[in-house]
């Protein structure tokens, strides 16, 4: 059975004040040592440590038995990733989305927040702290941003679509075209912020979403749930198989469309068939 979810806009105001005190105030103001490198291009700044340190200290105090997977925790130890697979429910936390853009200066970045609980999401909260909007879900209860309920574009003709690759998958299938002596389309895309280009898609200004290579469930989660929620359909182009948050961090490549025969259309370009 699972655990009982705080009320989403509990949760929604807890976002925003830490967004507000944590995110905001060092927006465009990072001191040379407040960035570092993870990893070779993979940044993170005090923003993103502190706004994890506060959401984890809330949400456990809101749900004294839940657990909080975030970005910056699983960088030092990924083997918090177990949790997933556990009984106890958990929040997967994403601070800062866009890092790379949130440093720049770039106002296009976001905080997710997915609470999961036996491999299934069962609520989920993006939040963009420059637009001040935050998109909400719970399974089977749609998708919301404020008291508007979101809805997937319709099917359409692949050449009519616009969609957002992820900066891996993005390489590869331009690379691919070129190769094959093909334009790539100009009605690709790419935020640098996977939970603004999610929000897009659950509320039909991008038609599709497709990320490859190493999924992280930070990043994911919550905009899945997201997408399905506005009756979009999703999977992975190599076996159809459904994205599944307790699965941690996975290899492939992921296909959000508004609809099966679309996906159908778009599973080719994407991966190279």
């Amino acid at each position: 059975m699972v655990s009982a979810t705080p009320e989403t806009e509990r949760i929604t105001e807890l976002i925003r004040d830490v967004a507000a005190e944590e995110i905001l105030p060092r927006f465009g103001r990072l001191a040379e040592g407040d960035i570092r490198e993870k990893a070779p291009g993979d940044l993170v700044t005090t923003a993103d440590v502190e706004a994890e340190r506060r959401l984890t200290a809330a949400l456990t105090a809101l749900l004294p038995d839940s657990v909080v997977v975030g970005e910056e925790a699983a960088a030092g130890d990924p083997g918090i990733l177990d949790a997933l697979g556990g009984d106890r429910p958990v929040w997967l936390v994403d601070p800062v989305d866009g890092t790379l853009n949130f440093a720049r200066g770039h106002p296009c970045f976001a905080v997710i927040l997915a609470y999961v609980h036996r491999g299934d999401t069962v609520a989920a909260w993006i939040h963009d702290p420059v637009a001040g909007e935050t998109m909400t879900a719970k399974a089977g209860e749609g998708v919301w941003l404020g008291n508007e309920r979101q809805r997937a574009a319709a099917g359409r003709p692949l050449t009519e679509m616009k969609g957002a690759l992820g900066n891996g998958l993005r390489r590869r299938v331009f690379s691919r075209l070129k190769a094959e002596g093909s334009e790539p389309p100009t009605n690709i895309t790419r935020y640098g912020c996977a939970g603004r280009e999610y929000m897009d898609v659950a509320s039909g200004k991008l038609d599709f979403l497709a990320y490859g290579g190493r999924l992280k469930p930070w990043d994911h989660a919550a905009g899945v749930l997201f997408h399905r929620e506005a009756g979009g359909y999703g999977a992975f182009v190599d076996d159809g198989s459904p994205y599944d948050p307790g699965r941690g961090i996975v290899h492939g490549s992921l296909l959000l469309a508004p609809d099966r025969d679309s996906w159908s259309d778009l599973q080719g370009f994407v991966n190279g068939g």
